[in-house]
């Protein structure tokens, strides 16, 4: 599964993108842990970041299948 990272998160993991192996079963939960345990600088990412699989923002219990692209949000601000 390829993930993305967007503005402070890229920063946070020092790239932009990753690929990360999970179980047929596994859910969005499992891929943020994942990441969170293995990737140097992921522990400060939230437990339960925004995200969006294939382009579609989804719960932390939404299931994943092979060949997803799940994207780590930052939070937006603006005006």
């Amino acid at each position: 599964m390829r993930c993305l990272f967007f503005a402070r998160y890229a920063e946070l993991l020092d790239t932009e993108s990753l690929e990360i192996v999970l179980p047929s079963d596994a859910t969005v939960a499992d891929a943020i842990g994942r990441v969170r345990a293995s990737v140097p600088g992921a522990d400060q990412l939230p437990e339960q970041p925004m995200v969006a699989r294939n382009q579609e923002h989804v719960r932390i219990d939404t299931s994943l299948s092979d060949g997803d692209e799940l994207a780590f949000l930052p939070p937006l601000a603006g005006g």
